[in-house]
């Protein structure tokens, strides 16, 4: 289930760090929560989707290592963003 072009968009526009930026580890981050979060929700209602739960773990993972990646190389980028996506770190 991924995200609606047009909330993606919308992510994109807000966590943006200059204008033609689409891809940092910002948005990156922003993205896969919300997936994550979307994700969740779908396995509230249906437990039993195993396939859907692996990739929810996928995601969780990825995030985990993006993140890691931040504050290795851009402290206060990580704690910004950590504090607006109200993050457990």
């Amino acid at each position: 289930m991924p995200l609606a072009k047009e909330e993606k968009d919308k992510i994109i526009k807000k966590y943006k760090t200059h204008e033609s930026d689409t891809g940092s580890s910002e948005i990156q981050v922003a993205l896969l929560t919300a997936e994550i979060e979307q994700l969740t929700e779908h396995l509230k209602t249906h437990k039993k989707d195993f396939s859907s739960r692996r990739g929810l773990l996928k995601k969780v993972g990825q995030r985990r290592r993006l993140l890691r990646y931040m504050q290795r190389e851009n402290q206060t980028a990580f704690e910004d963003l950590v504090k607006k996506l109200k993050l457990k770190v």
